[in-house]
């Protein structure tokens, strides 16, 4: 006990973080307390009333253990990417192999790779240290977008604000409040388990005006339009949303809106399973609304799961799991690069009014891109225990190459390996592996043990 204490006395400085303590509490209490709707045997809402949240003996969670043989060497070839793709100027992540540009979101996926590794002790401590320290003095240094956050791209080689296709820009093209959620995962982490990086977050932050991303209680991300002028919008779709306000929330944040999932919530029946979806559809809303793994993994792995989000979270891999039953084809679906044009396909369980939707970021047909992808099937293995799990890794476990790290998946119509390498994807194999051993990664109010 005197150990939290003094963990706790010493990560006070981040002011930003505990005020939001009080608030990430109500937050939470009022996620427990919301009641979702109710379906009939076609899929229908019928009316308001209690679905089974709270029965965690029906869901398959996996118990924690020590990481085998095996397990341990799947950790080691993740973090090969890393050690193959961070810039030793920068201390950033190239998010695809030898691509020397990063999101924040793949920034992120470094951070919490980084303290996967060095909680599995592939990494000693300082390693860990000096990697970090790096990392996070660059970016206290980042130019910003309007002088308010981070823009939505940098080059790894030099920390300046660049385009999607990695062309150096001076003004930015805008912030991703999605993204910038995503990174406050690791900042939390940090605050309070290591409290000696304090300091250090703290004055990343001290550059970032938090209060641009949020209005009405909403997040508010910013892009710049065709003819130059700064647009600012709603942004996230159900799963993705509720993920990376969690944080925000945590970091003293008012978005109450966003995580609050009865908002713009229906079911919709996909192989005999309901699966939540987002009514903001594209027609009406001009943003695609994708339900796939991803979000709702990280949700498990990194928070464990609000009684809702697990719900939620369990609903989308049993879609998956159903459909392998009806259909033979084992499926584990995400967002995900691939090796070809378009190169980037939201593999889905619901998109667009359509079940198994596979589609480009601007809603495009990929369905002849669908791909089983690693790092989900890594996911739900590490979360559930199931036989469809165990066939998922046993499908999956090789897909990678010792010397650079996990290849995104495997092309369903060929069954060929989808050799992309991402930070991403080799991040949550990090992840979902320390989550075997560990638990969820983030532990506010425990101290480090």
């Amino acid at each position: 006990m005197s150990h939290f204490k003094e963990n706790l006395k010493t990560a006070r400085g981040s002011i930003v973080f505990l005020i939001g303590i009080v608030l990430a509490f109500g937050t939470v209490f009022g996620l427990e307390q919301w009641t979702p709707q109710k379906l009939n045997n076609n899929g229908v809402v019928t009316a308001t009333g209690l679905i089974n949240l709270t029965d965690e003996e029906s869901i398959p969670l996996r118990e924690h253990r020590e990481l085998t043989v095996t397990e341990l060497k799947m950790a080691e070839i993740a973090w090969t990417y890393f050690e193959n793709n961070t810039n030793a100027e920068t201390g950033l992540v190239n998010s695809v192999d030898g691509y020397t540009a990063a999101t924040l979101w793949d920034t992120a996926s470094y951070l919490l790779a980084l303290l996967s590794a060095y909680d599995l002790e592939i990494i000693d401590n300082s390693k860990f240290d000096s990697r970090l320290k790096l990392a996070l003095d660059t970016l206290a240094e980042l130019p910003l977008f309007e002088g308010k956050l981070p823009n939505k791209v940098y080059s790894t080689a030099t920390g300046s604000m660049t385009t999607y296709e990695n062309q150096a820009t001076a003004r930015g093209v805008g912030w991703s409040a999605i993204d910038i959620g995503r990174i406050m995962v690791p900042f939390n982490v940090l605050v309070w388990q290591y409290p000696e990086y304090t300091p250090l977050i703290d004055r990343v932050l001290s550059n970032w005006d938090m209060r641009a991303i949020v209005k009405n209680a909403e997040m508010m991300g910013a892009d710049v339009n065709a003819d130059g002028v700064t647009l600012y919008l709603q942004e996230g779709r159900l799963g993705y949303e509720e993920y990376a306000a969690k944080s925000l929330v945590l970091a003293g944040l008012d978005l109450s809106e966003a995580v609050n999932y009865e908002r713009h919530f229906e079911y919709v029946d996909i192989d005999g399973i309901p699966v939540g979806t987002d009514l903001r559809t594209p027609d009406k809303f001009d943003a695609l609304n994708f339900i796939v793994s991803e979000p709702y993994v990280l949700d498990g792995l990194e928070f464990g799961w609000d009684r809702h989000s697990r719900s939620l979270a369990y609903g989308v891999y049993q879609a998956q799991q159903s459909r392998f039953e009806s259909t033979g084809t084992l499926t584990a679906v995400s967002e995900d690069n691939i090796d070809q044009a378009p190169y980037f396909v939201y593999n889905t369980v619901f998109a667009d009014g359509k079940a198994w939707n596979a589609v480009t970021e601007k809603g495009e047909d990929a369905s002849e891109f669908r791909t089983l992808s690693s790092k989900a099937a890594l996911a739900w293995y590490a979360l559930y225990d199931t036989e469809y799990t165990s066939k998922l890794i046993d499908h999956v476990g090789k897909n990678y190459d010792e010397n650079k790290g996990w290849y995104a998946g495997i092309y369903e119509a060929t069954g060929e390996v989808n050799k992309a390498l991402t930070a991403n994807t080799n991040a949550i194999v990090l992840e979902s592996l320390r989550y075997i051993q560990f638990g969820p990664i983030v532990r506010i109010g425990r101290a480090a043990s």
